[in-house]
């Protein structure tokens, strides 16, 4: 696993954490947020990266939630990261987004949908920081070694790769496991059980999704030895104003990182 500031407990041997709200919508549930699942992984001494996205430019309708503005949310992470003595990841979406969310961020995420795109790749790789790359839903796990090749030959070795799954007919995802050994070649690998749950284009135009498989996936993942976790959250999934449908809740992620924290251990030992 790449080092990054600030992040604890790398000696444990558990996977690491990427993990928050899908959007920041207000400094008060960041930190409320934040203090939960620091207490958590510092209990079961999971490597911890609050997970916030300071705006969301892929939506389904031009009146779905945006953010609160980008420096507004962005100060948010970086008092999040200064309060817990955490790392913060966010994602990007222009290349304008890499220097600005650098001063604030220890690891920039590029979308799914976007890590194809050359420029803003590049853009976040000059920066210096960790580049988390989300496998296209439309990418082979083979074709990711050319996206962590891009951030390499952009002077950064700090690549992560983060599998969201694949689209399987126009309104569900699959997880295919076999990807994980493959992807692991290239650089770190991170599954992201929430977003990989998601039910895209329904006729409402609101994203839905599957949280009650969140626990199969995520033992799945473990089993099958992901580097990392991404998983979403929040103590309001059904009013939250991004990805309520697919996000777990609060009052369950004790529980099951306690579980898949017992998986690690025991397949350690095979």
């Amino acid at each position: 696993m790449t080092k990054i500031p600030k992040l604890k407990h790398t000696d444990s041997n558990n996977f690491f954490l990427l993990c928050g709200p899908c959007a920041i919508e207000s400094e008060d549930m960041a930190l409320r947020i934040a203090e939960r699942v620091v207490k958590i992984t510092n209990d079961l001494k999971i490597p911890y990266v609050f997970k916030g996205s300071f705006k969301k430019a892929n939506r389904s309708r031009i009146d779905s939630f945006t953010g609160i503005g980008n420096e507004k949310a962005l100060k948010i992470l970086r008092k999040v990261s200064e309060t817990f003595d955490v790392p913060t990841v966010t994602d990007i979406h222009e290349t304008s987004d890499a220097t600005m969310a650098a001063e604030y961020v220890d690891v920039l995420q590029i979308p799914a949908f976007l890590v194809r795109q050359t420029d803003l790749v590049v853009a976040a790789a000059e920066t210096g920081k960790v580049v988390n790359l989300k496998k296209g839903q439309f990418m082979s796990p083979e074709s990711m070694k050319h996206a962590v090749q891009k951030v390499k030959d952009a002077g950064n070795e700090k690549a992560w790769i983060t599998d969201r799954g694949t689209m399987f007919g126009y309104q569900d995802m699959i997880v295919d496991f076999r990807g994980i050994p493959t992807m692991r070649e290239y650089a770190p690998t991170v599954l992201d059980v929430t977003h990989s749950l998601q039910q895209p284009n329904q006729s409402v135009g609101v994203t839905g999704g599957r949280p009650d498989m969140i626990e199969t996936i995520a033992r799945a993942g473990v089993v099958n030895n992901v580097d990392g976790l991404f998983i979403e959250t929040h103590f309001d999934p059904a009013n939250a104003k991004s990805d309520g449908a697919n996000m777990l809740h609060l009052d369950k992620l004790e529980g099951l990182l306690t579980n898949l924290v017992a998986i690690r251990k025991t397949i350690s030992n095979f």
